[in-house]
């Protein structure tokens, strides 16, 4: 999840006299902070481009502040975002925020991010019953920067709710991913996602073998949705694209886009995962394609 804003951050001094020499007609700037919450391995990672620190509080604990380096600014440009990777507690309460709710003329940041970690140590409440609290216990009525609030309560999932395997690199791994993925949807009882699963997975696996590096991994989460990743070495971002009509391949990711929720693609240390989502049967029905959708990729 990311957060942002525009300015207001305690940026490098680096960042400062970069931005103060730039023509501010043509710069624009924004801080933020990114993170990505693994519930399987329980671990967090943040990138800071110049926003306010990640506050967490876990059960039984007082709150904390993450410390993630702030980097630049998003708009300064030329400079690499470090990554802090931190492992959070079940139910633990992860706050993102803008500067506007821990800082005014009456109060300093420092006495701001104070008051923030008094406000959070409390008992646990429902998210938006913890969210009314904080906002309405700080000062948020100065009207001198916009405010905004993100809290998330942290849930990992439970070992059977996850399929994960390693593939070696060789075409019949595509089928062997298709037989994992079609026992684990059985097993949960799932029966209504096989067969669009089976097919995903098969594209996804094809196009780690075809395009990315080394040992290709698959891994399905069952959560609100289904989520399924297929993890390579390889670095570059996988890109949609329409294919032509004497074309043979090249509409894996246009199946994907199609009959999936959601998909999308992201770094890991070792290289990225590509993933998409499908909704559970009991949960919101899937869009159905229209005869003109499905001709029009062949």
């Amino acid at each position: 999840e990311g957060l942002g804003g525009r300015g207001g951050a305690q940026w490098p001094s680096r960042a400062a006299q970069r931005s103060r020499e730039a023509d501010l007609s043509e710069v624009y700037l924004a801080t933020c902070v990114y993170a990505v919450y693994d519930p399987v391995t329980r671990r967090c990672t943040f990138a800071n481009a110049g926003h306010m620190p990640p506050a967490v509080v876990e059960p039984g604990r007082p709150a904390r502040l993450i410390d993630v380096p702030p980097g630049m600014p998003l708009g300064v440009g030329g400079e690499p975002f470090e990554e802090v990777e931190v492992e959070l507690a079940e139910n633990a309460l992860l706050t993102l925020y803008t500067d506007g709710l821990v800082e005014s003329r009456d109060q300093t940041l420092d006495e701001g991010l104070d008051a923030l970690r008094t406000v959070l140590t409390g008992p646990q409440m429902a998210l938006e019953d913890a969210c009314d609290f904080v906002l309405s216990t700080l000062d948020t009525r100065h009207g001198e920067d916009d405010i905004a609030l993100l809290m998330a309560r942290i849930q990992g999932l439970p070992g059977e709710a996850v399929g994960d395997w390693t593939l070696p690199r060789e075409p019949r791994s595509v089928g062997r991913a298709r037989e994992l993925a079609r026992s684990q949807l059985l097993a949960w009882d799932l029966d209504d996602l096989v067969d669009t699963t089976e097919l995903l997975v098969s594209e996804l696996v094809t196009n780690a073998l075809r395009y990315g590096e080394g040992e290709i991994r698959l891994r399905l989460l069952r959560d609100r949705t289904l989520v399924c990743e297929v993890w390579d070495a390889g670095l570059v971002q996988p890109r949609r694209r329409r294919a032509r009509d004497t074309d043979e391949g090249g509409r894996g990711l246009q199946l994907v886009g199609l009959l999936s929720a959601a998909w999308g693609s992201r770094r890991t240390p070792r290289g990225k995962t590509v993933w998409f989502e499908l909704a559970l049967p009991d949960g919101e029905p899937a869009a159905e394609l229209s005869v003109e959708q499905l001709l029009s990729m062949y």
